[in-house]
């Protein structure tokens, strides 16, 4: 079975939302009101709604890190995550966790960053050398 997410929250600005999500990140808009619009994340929906966006606290403790929670992302193969890394770097990204390796050596090796889009909607993006080893234990 072939599965796809769909996730909706809170941008104040949908202009932005389309400078950012199209223009940054280079997702393919969809369908849009006046109050939302839809973006193609990487194979994924996203819907983009008008409205106060979550709150979120650096409590997640992963590795040596307290990163942003709530926060979504994508995993991607290490050769798409190097691409996105150096297009968010060459927008100027201002990263809460630079691009970087973590568990090296260890089961579930991966490359991750973590940045804010202009909402303060914590986003993480992993990069595996091979995607079979996401759930590695």
């Amino acid at each position: 079975m072939r599965s796809l997410f769909h996730f909706a929250f809170n941008v104040t600005d949908l202009d932005t939302a389309r400078r950012f999500y199209g223009g940054v990140l280079g997702c393919a808009e969809g369908r849009s009101t006046a109050t939302w619009v839809d973006f193609d994340f990487f194979g994924h929906q996203l819907s983009l709604h008008l409205g106060e966006p979550f709150k979120t606290a650096n409590t997640g403790h992963v590795g040596d890190h307290l990163v942003p929670m709530p926060h979504f992302g994508l995993v991607l193969a290490l050769p798409d995550w190097q691409a996105l890394a150096q297009r968010l770097q060459d927008a100027g990204t201002a990263f809460v966790l630079e691009p970087q390796l973590r568990f090296a050596g260890q089961p579930g090796e991966q490359w991750t960053m973590f940045f804010l889009d202009p909402f303060g909607n914590p986003i993480e993006v992993k990069g595996f050398a091979s995607l079979d080893t996401l759930y590695a234990a």
